[in-house]
This record gives C-alpha cells, sequence and structure tokens, in this order.
C-alpha cells in the first residue's frame, strides 16, 4: 500500500486516527490496531494524553510521526542483526550519494552531530587523542572555538562538550581578531543568519581564508529541499540537520555532511568505541536505517503538493478563527528554520479577554486534545499543520473557533 492509500484509509476511521490525536493504525498496511496485537493502549494505561499537534517539530512535542516507509524500515532492521561499523559506513556513502557531498554519516541527534563533529575536527584520525577529550590544553590540542554573539544558543554546549572554550564576536573585525594558533573551529547558527552582522557566506569564506574548519547549525532547516545541498556546496566542511524533524525520520537521529576526513574522525568518537566522549551518542541499526529511508523519502516527496496542502489546511483553520469577532489572522513564513506556512492568530482583548495561555490551556485540555504555539505578546498564538494527520485541520478549527467564541 502506498502512502496517499494509507492516508485515505486513516481518514476513513476518525476514532481511531484523527479524534485520538495520534493515527493508530498499523504501519504497513493501514489496518486499525485492533486488540491482539498489542492488548492494550499503552499511553492511556500509562496515564500520557496524546495529542494533535499543530505547533511544530518541538523536542519537548517528541518531534514528529515517522512516515510509513521508515517504520517499514525499522521492523525489518529490528529482526537482523549486522556489523554496526559496517552499516555507518554503507548508509554513509549512501547518504553523501544522494546529497552529492563528500561524506556523510547518521547520528543521534543534531546536537550530537556538532559534539562529534568538534571532536574530529580536534582529534584528527590520531586514536591516541580520542580518549583525552575534554583535555585540550594538557595534552596539546587546540582550545578554542568563535561563534557571533547573535548566535548563542542553549545547543552551543554541544560545543563546549569537547572541552572548547567558545569566543563570541560581533564584527568582521573582532573575527579576524579572535582567529589565533587556539582556534578549532568557527560554528554558525544558520537559524541565525540574518540577526548576525556576519552572514552565511562571509563567514565561511573568512574562515577559508584562514584555514579554519566551519560547523554550520541546519537542525532544523528543512524544508526547504535545497538546504540538504546548499550548505556544503557552500563550503562548510561540516553541515548538522536534525532527523525527527521535517526529515520525518527517528526523534533520536541526524545526518552530519561535508568534508570525508573530519567525519571519519568523527567516527572514532562514536559507538562501538567506549573510551570516548561520544560513547552515549549511539545509534542503533533501526534508527540508522530508519534514517536513510527517511531521507530517501524525503528526496522523492513532492514538495509542492505537500505546500500546497499545509497552505489550504492553514486557510481553512484561519477562515474559521476569523469568523469569530475580535480576532485577526495572518500568515508568515519564517526565513530560515522551520521555513513552512505558520498561522499567527491574535485577538483584541476587550472582546475576547482571553489570554494566549488561557487559550492553550483549553485547546490542551479539549477532546481531543491540541497544542498550539506561542504567538507575539499576550493575546497570539501561532499554528503549523505540517505535522497533522490529514483530516485533523477540521477538528483544529472547530476547537479553535470554539474556545476563541467562548473567550
Amino acid at each position: 500500500m502506498n502512502r496517499r492509500d494509507l492516508l485515505k484509509n486513516m481518514s476513513a476511521f476518525p476514532v481511531l486516527g484523527a479524534f485520538a490525536g495520534t493515527a493508530k493504525l498499523l504501519p504497513f498496511t493501514g489496518e486499525p490496531v485492533k486488540a491482539p496485537l498489542t492488548g492494550k493502549d499503552y499511553f492511556k494505561d500509562l496515564g500520557i494524553r496524546t495529542f494533535i499537534n499543530a505547533a511544530g517539530t518541538y523536542t519537548f512535542m517528541t518531534g514528529s510521526l515517522m512516515r510509513p516507509e521508515v517504520l517499514s524500515a525499522i521492523q525489518y532492521a529490528s529482526k537482523e542483526y549486522v556489523m554496526l561499523d559496517e552499516l555507518h559506513d554503507k548508509v554513509g556513502q549512501r547518504i553523501a550519494d544522494l546529497l552529492h557531498c563528500e561524506y556523510a554519516t547518521v547520528t543521534s541527534g543534531a546536537a550530537s552531530a556538532i559534539t562529534l563533529a568538534s571532536a574530529g575536527i580536534l582529534t584528527g584520525m590520531d586514536e591516541k587523542k580520542v580518549p583525552l577529550l575534554p583535555f585540550l590544553e594538557a595534552n596539546g590540542m587546540k582550545t578554542e572555538a568563535i561563534m557571533q554573539n547573535a548566535h548563542r544558543i542553549d545547543y552551543a554546549h554541544a560545543i563546549q562538550n569537547t572541552g572548547l572554550k567558545i569566543i563570541y564576536i560581533d564584527t568582521k573585525e573582532e573575527l579576524e581578531n579572535a582567529i589565533s594558533e587556539k582556534t578549532a573551529l568557527m560554528y554558525f547558527l544558520n537559524a541565525n543568519n540574518f540577526d548576525g552582522k556576519i552572514q552565511v557566506e562571509e563567514f565561511q569564506q573568512i574562515a577559508k581564508k584562514h584555514n579554519i574548519p566551519t560547523i554550520i547549525d541546519c537542525a532544523a532547516d528543512v524544508p526547504p529541499v535545497d538546504n540538504l545541498f546548499r550548505y556544503t556546496k557552500m563550503g562548510y566542511d561540516i553541515v548538522c540537520f536534525s532527523g525527527g524533524k521535517g526529515l520525518r525520520g527517528p526523534q533520536s537521529a541526524g545526518l552530519m555532511l561535508g568534508n570525508k576526513k573530519i567525519i571519519q574522525a568523527a567516527r572514532l568518537s562514536t559507538p562501538p568505541r567506549g573510551n570516548t566522549i561520544g560513547r552515549g551518542y549511539k545509534v542503533n541499526k533501526e534508527e540508522v536505517l530508519g534514517m536513510l529511508v527517511a531521507l530517501e523519502t524525503y528526496l522523492n516527496t513532492d514538495h509542492d503538493k505537500e505546500w500546497k496542502l499545509w497552505e489550504s489546511q492553514i486557510k481553512l483553520i484561519g477562515d474559521a478563527a476569523e469568523t469569530v469577532s475580535g480576532v485577526v489572522t495572518e500568515v508568515k513564513v519564517p526565513a530560515i528554520a522551520n521555513h513552512i506556512p505558520t498561522l499567527h492568530v491574535s485577538w483584541d482583548p476587550k472582546k475576547i479577554p482571553a489570554t494566549a495561555a488561557d487559550i492553550k490551556e483549553k485547546l490542551r485540555s479539549g477532546t481531543p486534545s491540541i497544542e498550539v504555539a506561542g504567538g507575539t505578546g499576550d493575546h497570539a498564538i501561532s499554528i503549523t499543520t505540517w505535522m497533522l494527520i490529514p483530516g485533523q485541520e477540521k477538528i483544529v478549527a472547530a476547537q479553535l473557533k470554539k474556545v476563541l467564541s467562548n473567550g
């Protein structure tokens, strides 16, 4: 059964699918889950609330739902044994071929890709250095990484895990002055490209002039599909993506793309090797194969058709919200990260006295439960539809209209 037929089947079982907030369907056939298969509803048995995800690919909301093709690959891999390094080698080369880059590997998320890439830059292929991380200065390794103040995020801790100290700069002149014999790498947060004074191409060009390796963090930067190719072609040594966001792969997987020597060196810090800072970043065979299939499926997706679907879903929800007096909606597409149609819903507090927190809680506590994202200010929320199961947009539209009307 193809994905189109599967989605048709999902719409035929609203109680088990959309109205439950998650698709209670077998991953391969699209048939409804019957009691003998599992014996119980595990989340319900644990007292865990499931919900319709109209917010986005947030890790705390468990990211995205894997595509049926990915679930099939995971099920296949679970029944066989392989050598882990061989699997990584072969899958990494396949991914590199698909994305026209020098090399690739599957990691346990984008953050681990950043840590492992940093480790590979520090140690190179010197296996004696690998277990010495994060004790850099005492062992003759470089000690600093450079990034812009405008790119400060908590996830930069992934670099610090290796022992590197981050040097923050603002201007091109400050960057040039910060580069020294201690500089191991330069890090760029693509989502904040337009926030910094040094933008993506110039940052890479400065690094290249000084022969400094570069890492670009593109965790949430798919779609568009072109981003999977753009930054390796631009010259960045390492490009990192999350696997469980727009690519719809395993939530605990990611991609490291780019320079073969650095990626091979990074692999020295990964399982099955044990005496390394990356030992905890294990990716099992199911996730490695699932990530490859997620990428192949994504590359073969009709992205124009998918975009039109999201726009139609957003319009349906926005039109329903605007039937409530005092409500205003606007559709925006973020320039880089989470580059998808996003509905911004705001309201006049004189007509609807509820705060954004009130509206979100009413949607959350409703049946089915719905999660949306915050907006700008105390009287606004934002909604995306790319993580919805087709048909759920009607439920979101109805529930949003209801809670705004009773606000």
